[in-house]
């Protein structure tokens, strides 16, 4: 099919085709921002689903030979406590196991320092003791989350998630100016050079550009600013639901601060920023009952009576006010579903239980976080690891494939990266305007970026003879 848009070197001059070039123009800077982002993201989140499905998150993947009788949990505990070989070590987590072949994993924390120990549930034999959140699975959701920069990192890749947003609509644009028809929009058409590398690029962006706008919906709605100050914020869980008060201001700890432990998170999204119940209540509803003492034993059995099946977490009481929590979510890749996500509290003097907090309990924008994000994490199933293996891959392969495309449509004389400014005629006011205050609105550090890019190109770029010969 012949180029419906020649480039610029072709004389290119009419309406139709400067706005063309206006909207290529765009495309280039944001893709000229987002594409090494994008690279590390996909090859990060491939490397965390390789991980996950081979070791573990929690390297809870190590195998035992199943046997007819399982050991106490306290003498489970026990033994991971001691494995520290120090007398003030104490147990703070308990993951069971995630097969009846898999080792249970105990938390044990000893002052500032948490160990992981996996331990033969049949025998209560020590398997494996290790740092937590230190291995490959962890470093990976590090670079994922923050490069590794902190706060400035986390700025960096929401701005990018942002902009990913504006490169997918513009690519849209483009392609369907390019094509016209929407069988070439899924569909590349064979062919040599620079029109074949174009052909796979458009059409293979169009069938992951859906995933790749949800997948920057909830990876940014876990960022800093859009996701920590707006809609996270708006969206938390009503901690009064279960007749728990809030806490006094003064005293609020969130699910949050108290179980996210590290940069990994643990938490369902939609409760975060939701305070914790306290110990020492008079509210609640039967649990355990109160003449029975409260330990891992009895708390797991009550855990398993009121629906909890497989894999599951379960957290000790953290001081005077703390609570028992049992949670099970496929964030953490308890289950296959993210339907099943369940968080319950338990007082630790009175055995009530002072919150049930289901799938089925969240608000709207917690539910979509809820699948968004098991779709995000591979953690489906089988079937989902691979559609994520697939997607990392094309993401890489579309972004090394655009600045081919690039590579390629440069005329031999050029030294230039986009088509000349002159020779762009700007969009009709109202067109851009108005996406750009949607953008402005919705992803504040997106506008930020697109304002620095417009002031270089136009007070810079275009005005210093020495730089302006790059853009020609």
């Amino acid at each position: 099919m012949t180029d419906a848009h020649p480039s610029v070197a072709d004389g290119q001059t009419s309406p139709a085709g400067r706005r063309y070039l206006t909207v290529w123009r765009w495309h280039f800077y944001a893709g000229l921002f987002v594409t090494p982002f994008l690279m590390l993201l996909a090859s990060t989140g491939l490397a965390m689903l390789l991980f996950a499905n081979i070791s573990g998150r929690e390297g809870e993947r190590m195998e035992v030979t199943p046997q007819a009788t399982v050991q106490p949990l306290s003498v489970q505990a026990e033994a991971a406590r001691r494995a520290l070989g120090t007398d003030t070590a104490a147990v703070v987590q308990y993951l069971s196991p995630r097969a009846d072949n898999m080792v249970a994993v105990f938390r044990v924390n000893d002052s500032d320092t948490a160990t992981m120990v996996a331990v033969d549930p049949y025998t209560a034999q020590v398997m494996k003791t290790y740092p937590r959140n230190q291995d490959g699975y962890h470093l990976m959701d590090e670079i994922h989350s923050d490069i590794l920069l902190g706060p400035l990192g986390d700025y960096l890749l929401e701005t990018a998630a942002s902009l990913t947003i504006l490169l997918v609509i513009s690519g849209f644009y483009l392609w369907w100016k390019k094509q016209g028809r929407l069988k070439a929009l899924f569909f590349p058409a064979l062919g040599k050079g620079r029109h074949a590398w174009r052909s796979v690029h458009g059409a293979l962006g169009t069938w992951v550009s859906l995933i790749l706008l949800l997948f920057c919906l909830s990876g940014i709605a876990w960022a800093g600013i859009w996701g920590g100050k707006v809609v996270q914020a708006w969206s938390q869980f009503p901690a009064g639901k279960w007749g728990v008060a809030p806490n006094p201001e003064s005293d609020v700890v969130t699910h949050g601060q108290l179980l996210n432990d590290g940069k990994t998170k643990e938490v369902p999204w939609v409760l975060e920023l939701t305070p914790m119940p306290q110990s020492g209540t008079t509210l609640g509803k039967d649990g355990i009952a109160p003449d029975v003492p409260m330990t891992l034993e009895t708390v797991d059995r009550y855990a398993r009576e009121i629906g909890f099946t497989g894999r599951y977490q379960l957290n000790l009481p953290k001081g005077e006010k703390g609570v028992w929590t049992l949670s099970q979510d496929s964030m953490s890749y308890d289950a296959n579903s993210p339907t099943i996500d369940r968080t319950v509290h338990i007082d630790q003097y009175s055995g009530k239980q002072l919150a049930d907090i289901r799938y089925d309990d969240y608000n709207g924008f917690g539910k979509f976080m809820a699948v968004s994000i098991a779709l995000h994490m591979g953690t489906l199933g089988w079937w989902s690891v691979a559609a994520n293996v697939v997607f990392c891959l094309s993401v890489i392969f579309i972004c090394i494939s655009g600045w081919v495309m690039w590579w390629k449509r440069r005329p031999a004389h050029a030294v230039g990266l986009t088509p000349p400014a002159q020779k762009i005629k700007p969009l009709p006011f109202w067109a851009m305007v108005l996406p750009l205050l949607v953008v402005a609105i919705v992803f504040p550090t997106a506008i930020i970026a697109i304002a620095t890019v417009w002031l270089l190109d136009t007070l810079l770029l275009s005005r210093i003879p020495a730089l302006a010969k790059w853009f020609k």
